[in-house]
This record gives structure tokens, sequence and C-alpha cells, in this order.
């Protein structure tokens, strides 16, 4: 796998934004937390939430110190590394090493296709399901290819959740018959796997599509031993970047 977009000028990450905010996701749902949003993503999933980050990636080249520095002014205990795909960037093993010495509780949001040996508590691997591809005539055909082939790493799953001191599998559904996919994808991942810690979250943008989804999504949910996972923060701030 290519990994040109990995490319950031020594020592920095180029981030989108970093802001505090309530965890909405997961495990650590209302958890008062950092957020670094690392800018820049190998996957082009249609339904992304955070095209600053992905599609049409922003934000200046930032040191790892004044990303810390920037983190400690927030005075909070937990810090989630988001992006886009953290994951990409080498980088990254640095902040999380120089988080861990000040104290901090690291959760990383990752979709699970690329292994790196960070320092974190929580690894929230979010792998993407095969209707997650871009839609025709939104991306070039080369994207979709590289979507399709990139999108389920199963080994790097695997190995991030062993060496992990803790995680959650973090599955994003969007229609019914996708159900059968993340059963697949589950098994595949056994022995290894503990179903509680598999949380399923409705694709939307809105808590009318949330209650939507939730209506038949969270029956299948408690049938299979999975967590449903809501998205509070949208339920809390609405669709807006820097929550």
């Amino acid at each position: 796998m290519s990994h040109s977009l990995s490319k950031a000028k020594g020592g920095t990450l180029r981030i989108a934004e970093l802001y505090a905010s309530r965890q909405g996701e997961g495990l650590l749902t209302g958890t008062s937390s950092a957020f670094i949003r690392v800018s820049g993503c190998n996957l082009r999933c249609w339904f992304c939430d955070t095209p600053h980050a992905s599609w049409n990636p922003e934000g200046a080249q930032q040191s790892i110190d004044s990303i810390v520095a920037d983190v400690m002014k927030l005075q909070v205990s937990h810090v989630v590394l988001t992006g886009g795909e953290p994951m990409l960037f080498p980088e990254i093993v640095t902040l999380c090493r120089q988080l861990a010495d000040r104290g901090l509780h690291t959760t990383i949001e990752t979709a699970g296709t690329i292994y790196q040996d960070t320092a974190c508590d929580l690894m929230s691997i979010s792998p993407k399901l095969a209707g997650s591809r871009p839609r025709d005539g939104s991306i070039g055909e080369k994207w979709q290819q590289q979507h399709d082939r990139r999108r389920w790493a199963v080994d790097v799953v695997r190995r991030l959740m062993v060496e992990s001191p803790d995680y959650q599998l973090k599955f994003v559904v969007d229609e019914p018959d996708e159900q059968v996919e993340v059963q697949r994808m589950v098994d595949e991942l056994r022995p290894d796997v503990d179903p509680a810690k598999v949380w399923i979250m409705p694709q939307s943008r809105s808590t009318a599509e949330l209650d939507a989804h939730e209506s038949w999504l969270r029956p299948w949910c408690d049938q299979q031993g999975f967590q449903y996972c809501d998205r509070m923060h949208l339920r809390w701030y609405g669709n807006v970047r820097g929550t």
C-alpha cells in the first residue's frame, strides 16, 4: 500500500482542528476530552462527516510540541486522536508517547487499515463496509478502487486489537442488509474478538436519521450481543464542526 499522504514535514502533523468537547460515541461516551483531528485519509467513504480532514483536507503543519501544549491548555485528562486517518502518519507515535508521558488517557480513532506501534489506552477501530465505497461520479475510478482494496485489512485490525490495552470495534451501518457483512467480518476476527466490544453505529447526520435507524438496528445488536452505538454529539450539538 502506498502511503504518499503520510509525508509530513519533520516532527509535524497537519491538524484540521483541535478542540475540547465530549466524546459522543462508544465506550467513553460523555467523557470530556480534547480532540486532535489530523488531516489526511487513505479512504473516501461516501458518508464521511469530516471532509475537511479527508476529501478536502485542511489545516497547517504543527509541531508535536505545540500540539501537546495546546492540549494541556484545555485542562482535560482524556485525548482523542482522530481524523482523517491518524495512523497514516509516523509522527503519531511521537505524539502518543508525549501524551502518555503527561498522564493523559489517549484514544486513537482509526479505520484499522494501517498498523503503527502507538502508546494508547483505547484503540477505537472502525472498519469500513463495502457500502462505504464512494458513490459513482463523486470521485475518480482510481480512488474507488483504492478504497475497495484498503478498507478491510483483517490482519491489521487483529493486531491492533491484540496489542492494545483496550479496544472497541465500531461498524457504521446504513442498511439492514449490511448486518450480514458485519457478522462475517466479526467472525473473521474470532477467536480474538469479544462481541461485547463490538459497537454498531447507524450512519446518520441528524437525530431523525439516528432514530429511524435505531428502530431496526438496536434490536439486532441486542440479539447478537453487540453494543448499540448512539451518536450523542449529534443530539447534543447537531451536525456542526468542533463538537
